[in-house]
């Protein structure tokens, strides 16, 4: 399908562009074009890859027309680009709604403009029953792209969107600080023990986006099934890999962190489609006769749960362990770990 087509990646110098360019590359795809703001990232990126497939596009979600400067002759959009740090949205709430709600909104607009065939939104487990500004504005990103689906004919645009938790080792994520924690002698800072969270690699992330490429309904969310892991548990499991003796220490829930991730609110579940593998959320089209919404309801809706990282699989330190050691950034720091001992050895 994507033979000799061009993909646009909104915020492709982060974890998520970087992991599509991996997987993409060697394939017959005619132009991969990184869209960001980070001209620093981009120079990097392409003194890396040096690939004449990849084109780079200086810009911003929040300036509709920088996008459409970048996406003419685009075949299909997949939509990362995001304020994503909890901490930094709590703080410069409007900050979060330029770039996820209104920079949504201007890549839909200038997609559909220009004919582009696909577009797939990336969002957040923190979207579904948001309780920071983060969540919130993701979850206001999805009513957009829901919204905007409706709009326009899915033979000309299909806009869809896939939610997923944390990815491991991405950039700000927990796995990244305990490795940065043991290097450096300290103790491994856990919030609350009993904290779950999905365990999803950044290659299921991308499968995740090329699913609903293949697969998704316009207005659709599609979610992947993943296990989860205790916080504590994922510390002791990295302590075990770089066999370090750091003290875990337990600092307390941060402001806007929730105790578990939630991938399904349980209306969603009500009337998601199980695929195998992944859930599928058509998007509710129901339209503004207000009875629908006030005067009918629904019994089931209080007999379902959501899905959420405290009731799907989850794994032991053992299990967790056999999952890190599948990561490159962990095999990364594993073989610079070894050959620092290597090195202290030979001077001793």
């Amino acid at each position: 399908m994507f033979k000799d087509k061009t993909l646009l990646i909104t915020g492709g110098t982060g974890t998520f562009g970087n992991a599509v360019l991996k997987r993409f590359l060697n394939t017959d795809i005619g132009e991969i074009r990184v869209f960001s703001r980070d001209e620093k990232k981009q120079d990097d990126m392409r003194k890396f890859y040096k690939n004449d497939k990849i084109k780079f596009y200086i810009g911003d979600v929040r300036d509709l027309s920088s996008i459409k400067n970048a996406m003419y002759g685009v075949d299909y959009v997949f939509h990362a680009a995001a304020l994503k740090q909890v901490p930094s949205c709590e703080f410069f709430p409007m900050e979060a709604v330029k770039t996820n709600v209104i920079g949504t909104d201007n890549v839909l607009t200038a997609a559909i403009e220009l004919g582009v065939k696909k577009v797939i939104c990336l969002s957040t487990d923190k979207a579904a029953y948001p309780i920071n500004a983060m969540g919130i504005s993701k979850a206001m990103m999805e009513k957009v792209f829901i919204a905007k689906s409706r709009t326009v004919s899915p033979d000309k645009t299909l806009i869809c969107g896939t939610r997923y938790g944390n990815v491991m080792a991405s950039r700000g994520s927990v796995i990244p600080l305990f490795v940065q924690q043991i290097k450096s002698g300290q103790p491994l800072t856990v919030t609350d023990p009993n904290m779950t969270r999905f365990l999803m690699s950044i290659d299921e992330a991308v499968e995740l986006v090329i699913y609903a490429f293949k697969n998704a309904k316009s207005g659709d969310i599609m979610v992947q099934k993943a296990p989860a892991a205790r916080i504590g548990d994922l510390a002791q499991a990295i302590k075990e890999i770089f066999d370090a003796d750091n003290e875990i220490k337990i600092i307390g829930t941060r402001h806007g962190e929730k105790l578990y991730e939630t991938l399904l609110t349980k209306e969603e579940y009500l009337v998601a489609e199980d695929l195998g593998k992944f859930f599928r959320v058509p998007a509710d089209n129901r339209d503004l006769n207000y009875d629908k919404y006030f005067v009918e309801g629904n019994k089931k809706l209080s007999e379902y749960k959501e899905y959420n990282s405290h009731n799907t699989e989850i794994l032991n330190v053992e299990q967790i362990k056999e999952k890190l050691l599948k990561l490159d950034f962990i095999k990364q720091e594993l073989q610079s770990t070894f050959n620092a001992r290597e090195v202290a050895i030979s001077f001793e």
